[in-house]
């Protein structure tokens, strides 16, 4: 598998040891210019986090404490965000601490999703960084009796021959307590010493070592467990249930009831975990089945439910073609999929002095304790949420529930804090999921093999039902005694979109038409699944466009470029199928084969082009892609505008093998996932 990106290299020496789909960024000025009222627009995040000392500290021992509201989530941001900082501060990497999305301390950056926190986060440091640099390099020059522009910096030693200084002398008198201006200019690509080169990670000691890594791993003084007990049905009510059994259990500290939300805290987590099953033995439901048909029933059932239709984008020539013209139709579809963290959910609360505490592995703890202070009813001032790494995420799964569901739990013990981790039942049966979709695709080729006409109709729940905005998107605020509504999802706008993103193709077609089936009523709730409508658009657009160069018995690599115009998009295809070896009109020997794949994510970011070489065993229906190892090419233009990369491969990626598949065998798979069962019956 080829990907190749084109962006300025980050840790370009661990890409090539590490076989791993990563990339860097190059960070540009920009739209400073612009003027919102009387306040310039700043840089990313800098923009709604407008103090200095918002984002940074030095400290007089020698180290930088640098705060964002952005989290790990194991692409490595924190590692490189404080590359960022040491690097604008002329400071080592080592001395910078990272203090990540604590709503007592960090900015407001809202979520940390759509892979833009290099942008937004990175963007505003660097300017802060910039700045700050500045400040003490004044201050220093005042104290030194020299001009500011001759002094020198090296790992915050200020020195202007024999004379010199340091930041952390200088700290006690430099005030941050000031708006950022982003007057500062940054360092140029060609003077980053640290940007751009191999360091360690910051997430990794830990997560090998056996020490506290997740959320998970915590453990506070006087700490109690829990467990959320809930029926089989999401509309379920509850009737009536055993508290006095439960009670009466070794260990049990809580049995708590509140309308139809269900749980327990024990002084063990094996107490707990038995506490739980007894209480949800002794339980009585008032169920309200209304789940969706299953397998390929389920896209038909779709297709049926009442849809709000919208046209997202439309292009209409007067010159549609003339001759001979040819129409391809085909659908795709994508079912309900789970984010399958590897450990369920799990969140750690304490209320104590009318003030609640969470630790979270929440991707928005701003959203969040928002959210918390309205279920719990209280001040939002009184609610802080603090993140700690979760095992496992890229999507809104379990996180912001559980978070919700400990600190109900936590009003009962008393003060103590409570641990509740959901089971592997809980995170299947209770986590959004990411929405099913049906993707038509119909086109016209004329006798030159060039698309005429382009439609793409897409059906799809929402995308995001994450904490934000009105009412509660906490799941037990609906179960409570005194429940709050579900706050209205909203499908992002284009050029983003939602269920819509990826779905308005990047080629050039003189006729095109784009429309959104969207579907509001969820039998099950669907939410963000990393890359939202993206990953199902992609593989429906990728996967037809392969399909049209095979009815226009035209190369698929030679087929897209010929409906490209973007130097940027060409090069990315011509980059992938070069390091590849692509060989034009290459076919497959019935087992093995190749395909590619592309995409701009969001049509707004990383350029991606994907090449995938495949095996499949067609006696099993096992599809294997034959190298292990991931070849990265990165275009490297560190003058263009940073753009998030770590959500751009996945839609390339399935429709590469989507496309080898049917370079191997002929036989064109539609439907996701492409399980055993599924590939040999096609086979067949």
């Amino acid at each position: 598998m080829k990907t190749n990106i084109p962006f300025a290299p980050h840790r370009r020496d661990f890409l090539k040891r590490g076989g791993a789909i990563m990339v860097g960024f190059s960070l540009a000025s920009g739209g400073l210019a612009q003027q919102l009222g009387t306040r310039p627009v700043l840089p990313g995040s800098l923009n709604t986090n407008r103090m200095l000392d918002g984002w940074l500290r030095i400290n007089a021992d020698g180290t930088v404490t640098v705060f964002t509201g952005k989290v790990e989530l194991g692409q490595c941001i924190l590692t490189a965000l404080a590359q960022i900082a040491a690097e604008e501060l002329d400071v080592a990497y080592e001395r910078v601490q990272m203090v990540s999305a604590d709503t007592s301390r960090s900015p407001n950056e809202g979520m940390t999703a759509g892979s833009q926190s290099v942008e937004n986060s990175g963007s505003a440091l660097r300017y802060a960084a910039a700045e700050a640099r500045g400040i003490l390099l004044q201050l220093a020059g005042a104290s030194l009796g020299v001009a500011a522009d001759q002094l020198a910096v090296s790992d915050g030693t200020v020195s202007a021959g024999a004379v010199r200084t340091t930041y952390w002398e200088l700290a006690q008198h430099a005030n941050f307590k000031r708006e950022a201006t982003a007057r500062v200019a940054p360092k140029p690509p060609a003077q980053h010493k640290i940007i751009g080169t191999s360091v360690k990670r910051r997430d990794i000691p830990h997560k090998v070592t056996g020490g506290i890594a997740y959320v998970q791993d915590l453990r506070l003084p006087g700490m109690v467990f829990g467990r959320v007990v809930r029926p089989a049905s999401p509309r379920a009510q509850l009737e009536s249930c055993d508290e006095a059994a439960v009670r009466a259990l070794p260990g049990v500290v809580a049995v708590v009831r509140d309308g139809s939300f269900l749980a327990v805290a024990a002084g063990r987590e094996e107490q707990a975990i038995k506490a739980a099953q007894v209480l949800r033995a002794g339980a009585k439901w008032k169920e309200a089945p209304d789940l969706p048909p299953q397998g390929m029933a389920l896209f038909d059932h779709l297709q049926k439910l009442p849809s709000r239709d919208s046209l997202v984008n439309s292009k209409v020539s007067a010159q549609p073609g003339g001759g001979q013209v040819v129409t391809v139709d085909a659908t795709y579809t994508r079912p309900y999929m789970c984010h399958a963290s590897i450990g369920p959910s799990c969140a750690v609360a304490q209320i104590k002095d009318g003030k609640l505490t969470v630790w979270t592995h929440s991707q928005g703890v701003y959203p969040l304790r928002q959210h918390l202070a309205r279920v719990m009813r209280m001040s939002e001032a009184d609610v802080t949420a603090v993140h700690v790494e979760g095992s496992g995420c890229y999507g809104h799964n379990g996180a912001d529930d559980v978070a919700c569901d400990a600190a109900l739990v936590a009003r009962a013990t008393g003060g103590r804090p409570v641990k509740l981790q959901w089971m592997r039942e809980d995170e299947f049966g209770w986590e959004p999921y990411g929405s099913p979709m049906v993707m038509k695709l119909k086109a016209r080729l004329d006798a030159r093999g060039q698309v005429v006409d382009w439609q793409h109709d897409v059906w799809s729940h929402p995308h995001s039902t994450r904490p934000g905005g009105a009412g509660s998107n906490l799941l037990a605020g609906w179960h409570i005694a005194n429940p709050l509504a579900m706050g209205a999802p909203a499908n992002s706008p284009q050029p983003a979109g939602a269920a819509d993103r990826n779905a308005v193709p990047l080629y050039e077609f003189p006729n095109q038409r784009v429309v959104l089936h969207y579907l509001p009523e969820m039998p099950l709730r669907t939410s963000a699944l990393r890359t939202l409508g993206a990953y199902a658009n992609v593989f429906a657009l990728e996967s037809f466009i392969d399909e049209l160069a095979a009815t226009a018995n035209a190369d698929a690599v030679e087929f897209r470029l010929r409906h490209l115009q973007d130097p940027r998009e060409r090069a990315v295809i011509e980059a992938a199928a070069r390091k590849a070896g692509w060989q034009s009109g290459h076919k497959g020997d019935g087992t093995r084969g190749r395909g590619i794949g592309f995409a701009k994510y969001k049509n707004l970011a990383a350029y991606v082009a994907v090449v995938a070489d495949v095996e499949i065993d067609r006696r099993t229906g096992d599809v294997r892609v034959r190298k292990a190892a991931v070849d990265v090419v990165l275009l490297n233009r560190p003058d263009e505008k940073s753009l998030g990369t770590g959500e751009g491969s996945q839609g390339p990626t399935v429709a590469a093998i989507a496309n080898a598949i049917a370079n191997a065998t002929g036989v064109r798979m539609r439907d996701l996932p492409f399980t055993r069962p599924r590939v040999k019956a096609a086979l067949a």
